[in-house]
């Protein structure tokens, strides 16, 4: 299976969490929940300056991922720091790729539809009167 790395950056990954979690080694990346597939892992391997989490997955998750198709959750532990201010510093256990659910198709107009539908059903249909 070929593994394609993808690099996204971090406060798109991380959204409203982006400025307390702390810089990651390596953490592994889950299916639905925890208890799922594990699909690969992510890091931060870009650099320490480049802000950006590099996830190492097969290329058609890596595809999914860039064209939208996940939604992101975590699972985080508190960091122990030793600061008061940093009280509020997380560690980044585990991300979380849950599949977003498809959109039903819009119906058609009812006008249309109705139109349509009763030409074809129709036994006095348009050519009806012409024999």
């Amino acid at each position: 299976m070929a593994y394609g790395p993808l690099a996204l950056s971090r406060r798109h990954v991380l959204g409203e969490h982006y400025l307390r979690c702390e810089a990651i080694e390596s953490v592994p990346v889950y299916l639905n929940d925890i208890g799922g597939e594990v699909l690969g892992h992510v890091d931060e391997s870009m650099g320490k300056y480049a802000d950006a989490f590099l996830f190492h997955l097969t290329e058609e998750t890596c595809k999914k991922l860039s064209a939208g198709h996940y939604t992101y959750s975590f699972e985080f532990e508190k960091a122990d720091t030793g600061s008061p201010a940093a009280g509020r510093r997380s560690r980044l256990l585990a991300v979380i790729l849950t599949a977003r659910k498809g959109y039903a198709r819009p119906l058609p107009k009812r006008g249309d539809a109705a139109a349509a539908s009763a030409a074809d059903v129709s036994p006095d249909g348009p050519d009806a009167g012409e024999q």
